[in-house]
């Protein structure tokens, strides 16, 4: 096969116009190609009169693909060999593994153990993911959490209720595969090409709906509102977990635990410290949801190529490190979305970003938030920054009236330390109502000072971020997990052998793809160690 990379292409592109471009770069005819398929389609957008894609196409040819790569002479065009994943070779487990959580680590986890015939159990204490969006909705009408099934908990992870982006910094090869099993489970198939997919919170309640039968299917045991309550071990070796569900505990033998508990297990992650599992601190991010008007973030990215249907909503990517040593970014940017509510324990608020397939909403938000570090806790004590988190949320809810509204300010109000008292332009998404607070009220200091100079920064890489209409709802405080499970070469547990700490919560990955991967990565551990 013969992958010609990074060619520039019109936005109307057609099949036949693409076959024109391989076949002028690669010096053949129409008649020399068997097959064609995009592998990658990015977007280039430096000249906004002249937006276009880039492409890298896979081609098969029915002539020798060799000499037509020594004709062409092409720098664009290479043999390649078509990924595909293998599980590792090993002997049968004499036990059952079992993985804690159901998010995207555990559910890939599950998947691939399932494959190998070895019967995982995966344990998660949220409900299935239609019981867990009527709980949401409940929530929404209602104001009363369901602190196991909400936002945070449930088949699917944090990830399900959000844009779902699979986007990644990870080279890992593996995440060919978790794009490619995303697509065999009802994901559009765009995802296997666009340099920023995304499957739409819509499509994955679907989509994990089918690899949670894919794994029953192959052996495998999902139980949903089911707790980790206590792990217990011989030596330093593991040797059991106890489980509750329904007030009735369970022990479970095993001699493999995947942790891919998420950033939000707050319990969990005290009864790993209590029960002597080596825990430490970890840097993470606070901030706020910041929303403008999709069109005008349409307008500023694409010019006058806003609305192109192949282009569709336009996301965007902002970074700036400031003179006071803060790095201040934007994180899941959701185009045509929503802020949600994300809180997962009762008399707290946090936010997160959702956006449907479509992306066809009237505003596109995304996390501001500001690097925060260990030097910024109270204490030495490896949960100190779930504290913080926990502190921030809760003078949040009392700010904006203890009732579950969520705490907004404008823009321009926030610049200049005012106290906004109507909208304009932009109006807030969050379906729970709000409330005009001021981030200073319940955000730190460092917080609020570095957000306002980041603000100011990113005006200059993207005009209209400084919107004075536009709206800040918080607090973001679950961008990632403050809390790292160390563990060695071999991904277990540094003090508890057996123990595979995995995943966003255990401080190993930053997204679903990175999460997934991992997930794969410890099963495959535990397969190895059986080999």
């Amino acid at each position: 096969m013969i992958r010609v990379s990074n060619f520039s292409i019109d936005l109307n592109y057609s099949d036949d116009s693409i076959k024109n471009a391989v076949c002028k770069e690669l010096r053949i005819s129409k008649n020399a190609i068997e097959k064609l398929s995009i592998f990658k389609r990015s977007i280039d957008a430096r000249k906004k009169n002249d937006i276009r894609f880039n492409l890298t196409v896979d081609v098969i040819l029915n002539v020798n693909e060799n000499k037509v790569i020594g004709k062409s002479r092409s720098n664009k065009a290479n043999i390649v060999k078509p990924y595909e994943y293998k599980i590792p070779e090993h002997k049968p487990l004499n036990y059952r593994p079992v993985i804690i959580g159901f998010g995207p680590a555990g559910m890939f986890a599950g998947l691939i153990l399932a494959k190998a015939g070895e019967k995982p159990i995966i344990i998660e204490q949220g409900s299935d993911v239609d019981t867990r969006n009527k709980d949401i909705e409940n929530f929404i009408k209602t104001r009363k959490l369901k602190t196991n099934s909400n936002i945070q908990f449930g088949e699917g992870g944090a990830g399900t209720f959000s844009d779902g982006k699979l986007n990644t910094g990870t080279k890992d090869v593996r995440a060919r595969n978790v794009l490619t099993e995303f697509y065999k489970h009802g994901a559009p198939e765009e995802i296997l090409y666009n340099s920023k997919p995304h499957i739409g919170t819509d499509n994955l309640r679907i989509v994990v709906k089918n690899i949670r039968k894919d794994i029953i299917n192959f052996g495998g045991e999902v139980r949903f509102n089911t707790k980790l309550t206590n792990i217990k071990t011989i030596g330093n070796v593991l040797h059991s977990i106890e489980v509750e569900s329904n007030g009735n505990k369970e022990i479970i033998e095993t001699k493999s635990l995947i942790l891919a508990i998420g950033h939000s297990s707050r319990d969990t992650f005290k009864m790993l410290y209590d029960k002597g599992v080596y825990l430490e601190q970890k840097p993470f991010s606070i901030g706020a949801r910041i929303e403008h008007l999709r069109e005008d973030i349409d307008k500023s990215q694409f010019g006058t190529f806003a609305g192109n249907e192949r282009l569709g909503s336009a996301p965007y990517k902002l970074s700036t490190h400031l003179s006071n040593g803060r790095g201040v970014y934007t994180f899941c940017m959701c185009p045509g979305g929503e802020v949600v509510t994300a809180a997962s324990e009762e008399n707290t608020i946090c936010t997160n970003g959702m956006s449907e397939f479509a992306r066809n909403k009237e505003n596109s938000n995304s996390a501001l938030l500001v690097g925060v570090s260990p030097n910024d806790f109270d204490s030495t004590h490896p949960l100190s920054g779930i504290e913080l988190q926990r502190k921030i949320e809760h003078n949040a809810f009392v700010v904006a009236g203890s009732n579950y509204c969520a705490p907004v300010q404008k823009v321009g109000d926030f610049l200049e330390s005012r106290f906004s008292k109507s909208f304009g332009s932009v109006k807030p998404s969050y379906q729970m109502g709000t409330t005009f607070a001021k981030l200073d009220d319940y955000l730190p200091e460092y917080i609020t000072d570095s957000m306002r100079l980041g603000i100011v920064e990113m005006d200059k890489k993207l005009k209209g971020f400084a919107n004075s209409d536009a709206i800040l709802t918080g607090p973001e405080t679950r961008s990632s997990s403050p809390v790292r499970i160390t563990r060695d070469d071999n991904l277990e547990s540094i003090n508890i052998k057996g123990l595979y700490p995995c995943g966003e919560g255990a401080g190993y990955a930053g997204g679903i793809v990175s999460a997934a991967v991992d997930g794969i990565k410890c099963a495959e551990k535990i397969l190895i160690k059986a080999k």
